[in-house]
């Protein structure tokens, strides 16, 4: 959807821009250092570059002042003068991409999710971007990696779940052969399949986020079970449905969906998906997420939904993001060195199926290495019930052009003990 500029708001002179919840990344564009702003609800196609200079100002548009206080806020706190007019051009600009929380965003966000809802299915939103739309490419591609990946024998059908990266194939693809290898009999056996994602953009913490909606991979279509869909939404309450349409823009879902179904051969399989918030506010407390009794609910429902059914849980979820792409700082070899072992001792944890222990240990460090898989790996521990894991892969992915920053990724495989 293209933004209708004619649409934006021509809002009070005090009014108090909110940014939405947004994907802001550092960029180079020809040489300067720039904030790239893309929706993932995609309102709109349309990308931002804000100069990084402006990212103080990007800071400060979270409903608390008006454009005065703004300016004025820049100049004390940063020492930053604006020229005339820039402020409010930035405004416009966000404004019109419908990137700031206001009734313009709303009116458009409506009918995005009615529109979503309505389509024929969810489609695959990184088919001929990030990998290929045609299957038969597709299908080679994957099958090159699961080569290259070596003999490895399928764990059993009767086990219940299973870690997946979901980083892009370029630079996952060997983690991802190696534990999709590994559960190839469990995910042709499996008679429905909750996948939980990493919600990346969710606003609200240890939000749950479903959707009635089935995915479309280059293979077809994998159907989501609504029947459990609505008996979880029954347990969690309408609030679940809320931020539905992160889940046209996130990717944490499509990128394992895809593996699952080439696993399967293009058979499809009943698909139960959830987003996962952050555990930022359970951190801050000091306290389990277990003592939110909504993620005490989700875990019941599910297994009530699925009893009786060979069930395969997946959580999808990348493990480390450090560096300056993630707001740290730059890496030594050295360093890349300790968080092999900080992130060993991580899969140490979840290979002895220590749930609570698991997220003890990230709390204590307030998760300082950025894992992302915390939330759906968390409550896929508690809805698998007592297992152990097996170690199948790991890696360290570059994430920027100096390789100073780094997503690390692993994959394991979980039985009932």
């Amino acid at each position: 959807m293209e933004p209708d500029h004619s649409a934006a708001s021509s809002e009070s002179p005090n009014w108090r821009p909110k940014l939405r919840a947004v994907d802001v990344r550092p960029v180079m564009h020809e040489n300067e250092a720039y904030f790239m702003l893309r929706d993932p609800q995609q309102l709109t196609d349309e990308v931002l570059l804000v100069p990084e200079a402006l990212g103080p100002a990007l800071s400060l548009f979270d409903g608390s002042w008006d454009a005065l206080q703004i300016e004025s806020i820049l100049t004390m706190r940063y020492g930053l003068e604006l020229p005339p007019g820039l402020l409010g051009s930035l405004i416009k600009a966000l404004d019109e991409a419908y990137m700031l929380d206001n009734a313009n965003a709303a009116g458009v966000q409506a009918q995005r999710l009615t529109d979503y809802r309505n389509a024929p299915h969810r489609p695959p939103t990184l088919a001929g971007a990030s990998y290929p739309a045609e299957p038969d490419v597709l299908r080679q591609m994957f099958d090159l990696y699961l080569e290259q990946a070596g003999p490895i024998q399928p764990a059993p059908a009767d086990w219940p779940g299973l870690l997946s990266p979901h980083i892009d194939y370029q630079r996952g693809g060997s983690v991802y052969a190696k534990v999709w290898k590994r559960a190839a009999e469990m995910a042709r056996a499996a008679e429905v399949v909750v996948i939980l994602g990493t919600d990346h953009f969710s606003p609200l913490p240890g939000s749950l986020t479903l959707t009635r909606q089935s995915y479309a991979t280059p293979y077809g279509v994998l159907p989501t079970d609504t029947a459990a869909v609505d008996a979880l939404a029954e347990a969690l309450g309408p609030e679940a449905f809320a931020g539905e349409l992160r889940h046209l823009g996130e990717h944490s879902i499509e990128l394992v969906a895809v593996w699952l179904h080439h696993m399967r051969g293009g058979a499809p399989v009943p698909v139960v998906p959830i987003l996962t918030g952050s555990f930022s506010e359970y951190m801050a407390e000091g306290v389990s997420p277990y003592t939110d009794a909504r993620l005490k609910r989700l875990v019941e429902a599910l297994k009530t939904v699925t009893a009786g059914r060979r069930t395969l849980i997946v959580s999808s979820g990348d493990l480390s993001h450090v560096g300056p792409a993630f707001e740290g700082a730059a890496l030594t070899a050295n360093d890349k060195r300790l968080l092999q072992g900080d992130d060993a001792q991580v899969l140490d944890l979840l290979c002895d199926g220590d749930d609570e222990g698991f997220y003890n240990a990230l709390q204590r460090t307030r998760n300082s290495t950025n894992i992302c898989g915390l939330s759906p790996t968390y409550l896929a521990l508690k809805a698998m019930g007592p297992v152990e894991g097996e170690r199948v892969a790991y890696d360290v992915c570059p994430a920027d052009a100096g390789e100073t920053s780094v997503v690390t990724i692993g994959g394991v495989v979980f039985e009932r003990v």
